[in-house]
């Protein structure tokens, strides 16, 4: 089960999440343009890699719910 960049991220429940721009560590990175508005915007979010239900074709299916998913972590 590979984690490639540029691969769309969707929850449990079919929701886009984000599009990987690389795993770091146990985690993977989302891109800043799916970072959403308001408070969110130009952060990049992060996601457990434990949260991986499967990576399918270009897909990566998480076991948890799109707006559960996500953690937000702000640049150093």
């Amino acid at each position: 089960m590979e984690i490639k960049e540029h691969m769309e991220v969707i929850g449990a429940d079919g929701v886009h999440v984000g599009t990987v721009d690389k795993v770091e560590g146990g985690r993977i990175k989302l891109t800043k343009k799916d970072s959403g508005e308001g408070s969110h915007k130009g952060h990049h979010h992060f996601i457990d890699k434990s949260l991986v239900a499967e990576v399918e074709g270009n897909k990566v299916r998480l076991s948890a719910n799109a707006d559960v998913a996500v953690t937000m972590e702000q640049e150093k």
